[in-house]
């Protein structure tokens, strides 16, 4: 699985030793293919396609079976997109874009669908809202001082994997009979868990981007 904000490791225009030590990247991208019509390019623009087919189906007519149906797929696709890519050797610029976005929006709009249902509490939503509002923040700065987006942290990967996962068992978990009951114990653990790992993350980026804003400056 690519959570998909892979960025260049090196400064625009330049590969300083340090950037190399900081924020080293396995491959720029700049050196990645401009091919559009690949297989994961697909999978991730199903995965956008379903957002709104997921929020039409837990707020319209609240067919939650379906829905969970769309999220299962869409953790699956998030999965094989990043392994197709590598062994077809099919990873490109627009995918690097895409599978970011699509893990996002799926997090962000599964959250905020979940606070009108009464499925999560309003702060766990605003947490992860937050960091995502943190995050773009942060991205800005980098830009200002020449940097490109940071690389994936392995706390990243991991949260966005656990929370798409325990989405499905937290809507399960909101209906009625035994399902429910046994269920809703590992989903929200697993809720919790992915959360608490996201905003690490974010924390990890904020602690790096600080980093190089400070060797940008010294370099002055």
């Amino acid at each position: 699985m690519t959570e998909g904000e892979q960025g260049d490791a090196d400064r625009a225009g330049s590969t300083p030793a340090a950037t190399t030590a900081t924020a080293a990247a396995p491959t720029s991208r700049d050196e990645l293919g401009d091919a559009v019509w690949t297989i994961p390019n697909a999978l991730s623009a199903l995965r956008l396609l379903g957002v709104p087919l997921f929020l039409w189906l837990l707020l319209g007519p609240q067919a939650d079976g379906w829905a969970v149906v769309v999220l299962m797929v869409s953790g699956v696709t998030d999965w094989a997109d990043g392994k197709i890519a590598r062994a077809l050797g099919q990873s490109s610029k627009l995918g690097a874009l895409l599978d970011p976005a699509a893990d996002r929006l799926y997090i962000v709009a599964t959250l905020v669908a979940f606070v009108l249902r009464d499925v999560v509490p309003l702060w766990f939503v605003a947490a992860i809202v937050g960091r995502e509002l943190v995050l773009l923040l942060v991205l800005l700065v980098l830009r200002a001082h020449g940097w490109p987006p940071l690389q994936v942290n392995y706390p990243g990967k991991a949260a966005t994997f656990i929370l798409l996962y325990a989405f499905p068992g937290l809507l399960m978990a909101d209906g009625a009979g035994w399902l429910a009951t046994v269920i809703a114990p590992p989903a929200y653990a697993l809720a919790i868990w992915g959360g608490a790992l996201y905003l690490l993350s974010g924390v990890l980026y904020v602690v790096q981007a600080a980093g190089l804003v400070r060797q940008s400056r010294a370099e002055r």
